[in-house]
């Protein structure tokens, strides 16, 4: 007896033998692939007006994610005294997150998406744009 009410358009008969469930199962990894990228940057000699603009700053941040092709969730700062800011953005595809140290003309910036249809290099060249570093360390990390 089966305690679940009936779904429109599912056969519970055909899914009793477990084939069901794996060929749902299978269906699912097929359209969402355990792997994903993870893009890990520091960029140094900043542009200091552009670190200590935490609106504008969060703003870009926002668009650089949008522009890489991930869809923003859910966005939470916080400001430290002397201007930094930590920037943490919930994604449908995971999270980016921006760490400032105006202090120091830098900031961490890190974005990581499920998948591969993100393009953390859209994300990169926005920020980079605004950001305008002197230099920039970086690297992309192949998750799965």
């Amino acid at each position: 007896m089966n305690s679940l009410p009936a779904i429109a358009g599912r056969d519970d008969d055909a899914l009793s033998d477990g084939a069901g469930e794996r060929a749902l199962a299978a269906s699912d990894r097929e359209k969402h692939p355990f792997r994903g990228r993870h893009l890990l940057a520091s960029y140094s000699g900043c542009d200091p007006a552009a670190l200590r603009d935490t609106s504008r700053l969060t703003a870009v941040l926002c668009a650089a994610v949008e522009a890489a092709g991930a869809t923003i969730v859910r966005c939470a700062t916080h400001l430290f005294d002397g201007g930094g800011l930590t920037a943490v953005l919930l994604l449908l595809e995971s999270h980016a997150s921006l760490h400032t140290y105006p202090e120091h003309g830098s900031c961490f910036v890190d974005l990581f998406t499920c998948g591969l249809h993100c393009r953390e290099e859209l994300f990169d060249a926005h920020l980079r744009a605004y950001l305008q570093p002197q230099s920039v360390s970086s690297r992309i990390l192949a998750r799965n």
